[in-house]
């Protein structure tokens, strides 16, 4: 059975997966969030695409969620906030999460929080002790719930505002130790270890 198979997390390397991420962009940011305006190709390629390291869930060649994260400034917040870091705690190393987008009918919070994990170990791995989003204020809860703190007045424009937000990954990984959402499952979970373990 389908339902069955085994759900792999890694990062996007395949070309397919890359015409998948664009589709599930649009899908999300375009026909859901209205935040681009719609196109004939039906694919939405983020304007930091290739600064983005996309953390990906995958099974039997099919793209069921995605979350991406960067390091080069400036951001997208940069660009929607005047002087970003004055509402942001000392740092050492930043990055930015963007473009959580999980398929609609596979919206359950294994998938969720299992790339969130991903993306927080890539992130330690790489140093990075401070990241940024713009979360949707559809999810603010849950957000704030993980451990983002707001800050700044809201962007975006109607029907796709977005809170600026920010966690140390200090805070972000004691939240892993101690919140029900973060307890290891058993299950058919898959790790490719070959580009979440070891990538630098």
């Amino acid at each position: 059975m389908k339902d069955e198979q085994a759900l792999v997390f890694k990062i996007a390397s395949e070309p397919w997966e890359f015409e998948a991420i664009h589709s599930l962009n649009y899908r999300t940011f375009v026909d859901e969030i209205p935040q681009h305006v719609g196109n004939k190709s039906r694919k939405l390629v983020d304007k930091f695409h290739h600064q983005n390291t996309y953390v990906i869930c995958v099974r039997d060649h099919e793209l069921l969620g995605m979350l991406a994260i960067h390091d080069k400034r400036p951001f997208s917040l940069d660009n929607k906030l005047e002087d970003l870091d004055s509402y942001l705690p000392d740092y050492r190393s930043i990055c930015e999460i963007r473009l959580l987008a999980i398929e609609k009918k596979h919206r359950k919070r294994r998938i969720f929080t299992d790339i969130l994990k991903k993306v927080f170990f890539l992130a330690l791995k790489r140093g990075y002790d401070l990241a940024v989003i713009s979360g949707t204020t559809r999810q603010l809860k849950l957000y704030k719930h993980l451990g983002l703190k707001s800050f700044g007045s809201l962007v975006g424009k109607k029907g796709a505002q977005y809170q600026p937000m920010y966690i140390t990954f200090d805070r972000a990984m004691d939240l892993k130790e101690q919140s029900p959402l973060f307890r290891e499952r058993h299950g058919h979970v898959k790790n490719d270890d070959r580009n979440i373990s070891n990538l630098d």
